[in-house]
């Protein structure tokens, strides 16, 4: 059981400010430690990333709704884990923009406290799009867009999607939107497809990744007829072998490719137990959910730069 208390808004935390640096996790030339290590944060691309973090926020014996993002655990929490092994996966590809945001406590998605967790779910979005509404003001600057997000990630860009690309002038700035970690349906948006190559612009991918001959209990309803890309492959393949997986990145800060095979079901990714050190532990766990970037950041990072070059080539032949 969750220790939790009713949804007050006024005692939710101050707001983030974006107009102030510190209300974001990273910034191009304010990286965290995690990217500046990385040879490509240090150079100016012609393409954005905006992205998004998943849940983080997720103490049993918290009983806030929402995050605190000027408390130093949460700031260290979104830096250590977020920015360093999802967000990175895209910063060779464009400047990284993610927002800090009062994310919503993991116990939203938890019966019997999904009701009450609405409205934290409501405010931890009302702060994603100020974001980018300030990223669109002041930032943009009409380049083109990458979205990328995991997980309650992807449930606030999902909803940005809507808003402010679909059926929309800005579409026609959208690389490409990474959702990863929440079921999308083929048909969730009007003008923005499933994207089936790899080199495909305009569109969206999605999965969710579970152990191989394994299904979630909550399946039907989390998982069953969304889209389920191959994020090696990057096409229809059904079944990729490690052999063309381009890398994990482990949490010894390593990239350890030819390591997880997929196979593509119903809504979902099954994956092998990656061959990382310690893999012991993996091949006791079923959910890969906490895995979905990680297991293929190497894979993510290259195709984030091939959308990008064709983007930019159907871009100058217009």
């Amino acid at each position: 059981m969750y220790k939790t208390t009713q949804f007050n808004r006024e005692t939710v935390t101050t707001a983030p400010d974006y107009s102030k640096s510190e209300s974001w996790a990273a910034l191009p030339g304010k990286y965290p430690p995690k990217l500046t290590e990385l040879e490509a944060a240090h150079t100016v691309k012609p393409v954005d990333v905006f992205y998004v973090y998943p849940t983080l926020f997720s103490n049993k014996k918290d009983s806030r709704w929402n995050a605190d993002i000027f408390e130093a655990s949460t700031r260290q929490d979104v830096e250590d884990r977020a920015i360093a092994f999802q967000a990175s996966a895209w910063v060779n590809a464009g400047n990284v923009y993610a927002p800090f945001y009062r994310q919503a406590h993991y116990r939203i998605f938890v019966d019997p406290y999904k009701n009450q967790g609405k409205k934290a779910g409501e405010l931890a979005y009302a702060d994603v799009r100020e974001a980018f509404l300030y990223y669109l003001a002041h930032y943009n600057h009409g380049k083109p867009i990458i979205m990328a997000s995991h997980s309650q990630g992807t449930l606030h860009v999902k909803r940005l999607l809507k808003e402010f690309f679909d059926n929309q002038p800005l579409q026609k700035q959208l690389v490409a939107a990474y959702l990863v970690g929440t079921k999308i349906m083929n048909e969730e948006y009007q003008t923005i497809p499933p994207m089936i190559s790899p080199t495909a612009t305009g569109g969206f991918v999605s999965w969710n990744t579970y152990k191989q001959k394994n299904y979630p209990k909550n399946y039907e309803n989390w998982h069953k007829g969304g889209v389920a890309t191959n994020p090696i492959s990057w096409n229809l393949e059904q079944q990729t072998p490690s052999s063309k997986h381009l890398g994990v990145l482990n949490k010894d800060g390593r990239i350890y490719p030819k390591s997880v095979s997929v196979s593509v079901i119903d809504g979902m990714i099954w994956a092998s137990v990656p061959k990382i050190p310690n893999r012991f532990f993996l091949s006791l766990v079923k959910n890969y959910h906490f895995a979905d970037i990680n297991l293929f950041w190497a894979d993510i990072r290259v195709n984030a730069e091939q959308r990008v070059n064709a983007f930019l080539q159907k871009s100058k032949q217009q």
